[in-house]
């Protein structure tokens, strides 16, 4: 990890809580002792702070470097191991389950947000993509709502982060004995589910007991895995 790593590590975790209501750019600028257009600069990636600047947004912030690094690296720092021996992240774009679901090259205007990712979470997955998803850009995540969360409970929670792999819409098993996990193009969005395929109908099947399977028909010019925007990869609880 880099300090440009940690710098976007950092406007990553101040943009957060701007949006969740819990601080806004004119209260970080007095904070700090910026000017609001040298922080609206930094929080726009406009113009990158200075060690100092990030040493003073940490502190008026009440923020370590342990606090915003990913929880995989940040278990690492716990064990004792110095952050600049942490392994490098990826910085994985949360989109709207309709542009994971449609879009093959992310645009800047449907990121919401940025999360960091361990890169060797990302780099030892396997890919067999469909014909509709090969060349798409590889990792999005999207955020569980509360319907989707129910469906999945105990393995989704409301608000939770899934990362998906889009280079991965086959049927076959990712792991021999055990579910794998997809999100399922449906409606315009997604469905996050275990899926079979049986007689030209792909079968979405929740964890929740109480909620019921769903029944997706494939078109004649279809292939099941034209239907399978990718397979959940990581969830992501904490963020």
């Amino acid at each position: 990890m880099n300090f440009q790593d940690l710098h976007e590590l950092l406007r990553v975790e101040v943009m957060r809580r701007i949006e969740s209501g819990d601080l806004t750019g004119t209260r970080l600028a007095q904070q700090t002792g910026f000017r609001q257009g040298h922080m609206s600069n930094f929080l726009n990636r406009k113009r990158s702070l200075s060690l100092e600047g990030l040493d003073r947004v940490l502190a008026a912030q009440d923020l370590s470097i342990e606090s915003i690094l990913p929880v995989m690296l940040a278990a690492g720092l716990e064990a004792g191991e110095p952050v600049g021996d942490a392994e490098p992240v990826e910085m994985v774009p949360v989109v709207s389950a309709s542009t994971a679901a449609e879009e093959a090259a992310i645009a800047a205007a449907s990121v919401i947000e940025r999360v960091p990712v361990a890169a060797s979470r990302l780099k030892d997955n396997r890919a067999r993509p469909s014909r509709r998803n090969a060349g798409w850009e590889r990792f999005v995540a999207v955020r569980a709502d509360v319907q989707q969360a129910a469906a999945m409970e105990p393995l989704l929670a409301a608000g939770s982060l899934a990362v998906i792999d889009r280079q991965y819409s086959s049927l076959a098993p990712y792991h021999a004995h055990r579910p794998t996990l997809y999100a399922v193009r449906h409606g315009g969005g997604l469905l996050l589910r275990y899926v079979e395929f049986d007689e030209g109908r792909l079968i979405l099947r929740p964890l929740a007991l109480n909620c019921g399977v769903q029944l997706i028909a494939v078109g004649a010019n279809e292939m099941p895995s034209d239907l399978i925007a990718g397979r959940v990869c990581l969830l992501v609880h904490e963020m």
